[in-house]
């Protein structure tokens, strides 16, 4: 019993101090944002003698956030629904139906998984220009819909492959189709794989620099990454609001995991147990 307990003590406190670590830049990024800029420099880990939320809502005006946030929940929204949608008829087809291509066409979304944006930038960067579609929320949409694909399919397959094949033999003596299957048997039972799936997606949209960087010149549509730069400029850069800036982004992100931690784990861990 007290091996167990012993045990049990010594995993929490390795968790407990990992936890610890990862919530450290979190934790001194939001009390930075409550100090000076001189304070940041001289003192980087003493706590700020006052904390004074109004520095909150002045870069939440001076960096415009208001907007780019609109922007950033725009096409990260749009990009997460794209991607369930795709991922989902595409796991399904690739977990229960037996077709011409089938290898191939794995293999093409693992060799997605693989290949770094900066393969194929050059060429998406011709087709938007041929396209005109440079400097629209498309341009991001399309990307970001992609690039979360391959891993959404690969995630939503295996859990789907978890399933007892008896549930759709059943369905299917009861006369259910392929559209009705999918709808009422196969999207209820993957909800927590669709809730890992958007949770991955819209982190991975919501923080992408590079894309929105170079695609985006509008003010008017830049996303909050690219935005964070008005507290930026050449020679100076303001920390004290850039910190400020980055909790109050960053927030969101967060709850959305807390609130919803137990279906990403569920929606990881059940795929890989039959």
């Amino acid at each position: 019993m007290r091996r167990v307990l012993g045990s049990r003590a010594v995993f929490f406190t390795v968790l407990a101090g990992l936890g610890l670590v990862y919530a450290f830049p979190l934790l001194w990024m939001a009390g930075s944002s409550f100090k000076t800029n001189s304070e940041i420099f001289t003192t980087p880990l003493a706590l700020p003698t006052s904390v004074d939320f109004s520095i909150w809502g002045q870069a939440w005006e001076v960096g415009n956030l208001g907007r780019y946030a609109l922007n950033s929940a725009i096409v990260t929204a749009t990009a997460v629904l794209v991607i369930l949608l795709l991922a989902a008829l595409a796991a399904y087809a690739f977990s229960r139906f037996q077709f011409g291509g089938r290898g191939l066409l794995l293999g093409l979304f693992a060799f997605g998984l693989l290949m770094p944006i900066q393969s194929y930038f050059i060429a998406q960067n011709s087709l938007f220009e041929f396209l005109n579609l440079k400097d629209t929320r498309l341009a991001l949409i399309i990307p970001y819909a992609a690039m979360g694909l391959s891993l959404a399919v690969y995630l939503l397959k295996v859990y789907l492959d978890s399933l007892p094949k008896e549930l759709f033999e059943a369905a299917r003596v009861d006369g259910c189709s392929d559209l009705r299957m999918f709808t009422t048997l196969v999207l209820p039972l993957v909800r927590p794989g669709l809730a890992t799936v958007a949770i991955f997606s819209a982190l991975s949209a919501w923080n992408e620099f590079l894309l929105a960087l170079l695609y985006i010149t509008d003010d008017a549509l830049k996303t909050i990454p690219t935005g964070l730069l008005a507290f930026s400029s050449r020679y100076l850069t303001d920390y004290q609001l850039l910190f400020a800036a980055l909790t109050i982004i960053t927030l969101p992100m967060v709850a959305v995991y807390v609130m919803f931690h137990r279906q990403i784990v569920a929606g990881v861990t059940e795929g890989s147990l039959k």
